[in-house]
């Protein structure tokens, strides 16, 4: 099946970010067709990442401007450029910011999720196949972010970053499982592996230690433990499975001193999702020895040095880091859209705000605010 559009250049409207901090405009973007081993989509609902918030910022990036942010999304194929097989027009899509080439050593490995070809390039604001750009206004190029630009009707996308989904899920909700929910789910699930019955300490309670609660709740932790400098999130989080909660302001000594107290010992297993060093450091310093397994989500300073005493090690605690949860994004994000599908995932509760796409300055007002976890931008409204 071959679309009535394929090979045109497509005019749709987009939101440019042209300059650092200022507020998105919604304007007439030509998107030019997929090329080799790309697919153009129609996006029809995206939602707002702290990680877009962050480089539209650009406080400490390279700033990279004008530019087409977003990259939590969902949408259908409209068409696929030369060598892409297992794609078709019509097929429900999520966009991905890592990929999946298959061929690399680590695509080949079951360990790894870091393609080689398609990992996380903030840098870069053209395609891949021919350092181009898909986007331009007037034939001037419009920057492309994270290989997706979802906060456009249509997007170009290397077919490596698009995981293909069961066509009756709801997109205006599995599209926040193209990033910071299947990021904190995974790196429970995957990565830290609590037992039915074990006691897990949380750092971090926005939306991706939120998953990362969600997930211990799936595995059946009994004690879900979060660690926040915010108290008004504790209500909130009990929704995901946390049933106690340590604000380390509250407290004279350290908070692994706190959590080690609390739990004879340590706690079996622990996920950081704040890429604050000393949250690191205390994440592994309060687990378990003999057994217990810190994972790192949160991205550090570049800058930033991990100090902790190697006895820690020696004393059988383990310290693990992970990229996007450990999934592969074609071959294991549909089975996390089936687990929501399957009611094992309760994706609704991350949604606390909807905006109609000319509104999306309001989803980043709402996240400047630190109001809400996931804000949906509908394409249709």
């Amino acid at each position: 099946m071959v679309s009535s559009t394929a090979g045109l250049v497509l005019s749709c409207n987009a939101a440019i970010a042209w300059e650092a901090g200022k507020p998105l405009v919604i304007q007439t973007v030509e998107v030019a067709p997929p090329q080799a081993m790309e697919v153009r989509i129609k996006i029809k609902y995206t939602s707002l990442c702290h990680t877009d918030l962050y480089f539209w910022e650009a406080k400490g990036q390279t700033p990279l401007f004008p530019r087409i942010f977003g990259h939590e999304a969902a949408g259908v194929v409209e068409s696929v450029g030369d060598g892409v097989e297992d794609l078709r027009v019509g097929d429900h899509v999520l966009p991905v910011f890592t990929g999946e080439c298959g061929e690399c050593a680590h695509c080949k490995s079951e360990e790894s999720n870091m393609c080689d070809l398609l990992r996380i390039n903030t840098d870069r604001g053209v395609m891949l196949s021919d350092g181009n750009s898909r986007f331009s206004i007037d034939g001037k190029p419009i920057n492309h972010f994270l290989g997706t630009s979802t906060f456009s009707e249509y997007t170009v996308v290397h077919s490596g970053c698009l995981a293909k989904i069961n066509p009756l899920a709801p997109l205006d909700k599995v599209c926040i499982l193209s990033c910071g929910v299947s990021t904190g789910l995974g790196a429970t699930l995957n990565v830290a592996k609590p037992k039915k019955g074990s006691s897990i300490a949380i750092f971090g309670l926005g939306a991706v230690g939120l998953a990362a609660a969600e997930g211990a709740r799936i595995a059946g932790a009994s004690r879900i433990i979060g660690v926040d400098f915010n108290p008004k999130r504790f209500e909130e989080a009990k929704k995901f499975g946390v049933n106690e909660f340590v604000n380390p302001k509250e407290h004279d000594k350290p908070v692994q001193q706190v959590l080690t107290e609390m739990t004879n010992g340590g706690v079996d297993r622990s996920v950081e999702c704040t890429g604050n060093i000393d949250a690191m450091i205390a994440a592994f310093e309060c687990v378990h020895d003999g057994w217990g397994v810190a994972v790192l989500v949160g991205v550090p300073n570049k800058d930033d040095v991990f100090m902790t005493k190697p006895v820690n090690l020696l004393n059988e605690r383990t310290l693990k880091g992970t990229f996007f949860g450990n999934y592969k994004p074609r071959t294991d994000l549909p089975s996390v859209v089936d687990m929501y599908m399957d009611k094992k995932l309760e994706v609704e509760k991350f949604i606390t705000h909807r905006v109609p796409f000319s509104d999306i300055n309001k989803a980043f007002e709402y996240m400047l605010r630190g109001e809400g976890l996931r804000c949906i931008i509908s394409m249709e409204d």
